[in-house]
């Protein structure tokens, strides 16, 4: 499996869709209250996905662009979120978004930042940005521990995954995000986050997870029986409690 961002998440779309968490509102509020980007602020979701970060936007009442270059999840997106008319989405990478220069008040990128080219992006963002304008970072991640079940799920990946720890390595922190912006970082937020899944949904979310094997795979199969072992020792009333950190990092750049 390849380190690509954009094809490896082809063919797992329909769990993406169904199974990923969405956001804390928190975050919406942070963003207003917080950081001062108003309502209706003209916003690239860049690396969209699905477009689970640009709904959240959008029933806030921005305007989104998302940036997707994967075909199944961009089209995935503007199904999601034809209805709303404050909505477009355009085929490219987050380093060359095709967008005019000084053409939005705000750049997102939600659960994928760690897939850029640090470097290109923070030039293709300032270009993009009005002046003035603002980049949020954000990720819900995941708790490694505080339960039975969340240490067991990192075990899990490390020993079932294909390339877990490779991409367990590019996620942020608050010190790799200060490093990142610099003397530009304006807000740091935290929030706690708790989803609670039966096994359909435990299932569906490591399968939509990039670094696991899929169907086909020799490692299919025993990752499920793993994962069922990890759930029936662990749930509580049908129920385990994934729960994560929301981080979100504004600033200029």
């Amino acid at each position: 499996m390849t380190l690509n961002s954009t094809q490896r998440f082809s063919g797992r779309v329909a769990d993406y869709i169904r199974y990923r968490p969405g956001y804390p509102v928190e975050l919406v509020a942070f963003l207003h209250e917080t950081c001062g980007i108003p309502t209706q602020a003209r916003v690239a979701d860049i690396g969209a996905g699905t477009g689970i970060s640009s709904k959240l936007l959008l029933d806030a009442g921005y305007l989104v662009i998302a940036v997707e270059p994967n075909d199944d999840m961009r089209e995935a997106a503007d199904q999601l979120l034809s209805g709303y008319p404050n909505y477009s989405s355009i085929a490219a990478p987050a380093e060359q978004t095709t967008l005019p220069d000084a053409n939005v008040d705000l750049v997102i990128a939600a659960q994928a930042f760690h897939w850029f080219d640090r470097d290109l992006v923070r030039r293709e963002f300032a270009r993009i940005l009005r002046p003035g304008g603002l980049v949020a970072l954000l990720w819900n991640a995941r708790l490694l521990d505080g339960s039975d079940f969340l240490r067991g799920y990192e075990a899990l990946l490390r020993t079932h995954s294909v390339d877990y720890g490779a991409v367990a390595e590019r996620y942020s922190d608050d010190a790799d995000m200060q490093g990142w912006f610099g003397s530009g970082l304006r807000h740091i937020g935290h929030f706690h986050h708790v989803v609670k899944m039966n096994f359909d949904g435990l299932r569906g979310r490591t399968l939509s997870s990039s670094f696991m094997p899929q169907a086909g795979h020799p490692g299919y199969e025993p990752t499920l029986q793993a994962l069922k072992s990890l759930f029936d020792a662990t749930s509580r009333q049908g129920y385990v409690d994934f729960e994560y950190d929301a981080r979100i990092y504004v600033g200029t750049v």
